[in-house]
C-alpha cells in the first residue's frame, strides 16, 4: 500500500469528485459524498489525518491506488 499524504479536506473531496462521488450535503465542516450505494463523509479541515484519510477510503470502498491515481490526474 502506498504512502498516503497529507491533503486539505477539499483536495480530498476533489480526488473524491473525480472517481465519480458527488457532494450530497454539508453539515457544519463535513461533507457527505456518495457513488451508488457507497459514502463517506469528509471533514473539510485543513489537513486531514493520514489515518483518517485511510479509514474515508475504506468507508467509500476505493483503493489508495486509484485515489492516488485520480489526484494525479
Amino acid at each position: 500500500m502506498p504512502k498516503l499524504p497529507h491533503l486539505s479536506g477539499a483536495e480530498v473531496q476533489r480526488g473524491l469528485e473525480r472517481l465519480g462521488f458527488t457532494k450530497v450535503r454539508q453539515s457544519g465542516s463535513h461533507v457527505v459524498m456518495k457513488r451508488e450505494a457507497k459514502g463517506c463523509v469528509v471533514p473539510m479541515h485543513k489537513e486531514v489525518n493520514v489515518g483518517t484519510l485511510a479509514g474515508i477510503l475504506r468507508q467509500a470502498e476505493v483503493t489508495p491506488e486509484e485515489f492516488l491515481a485520480a489526484l494525479q490526474g
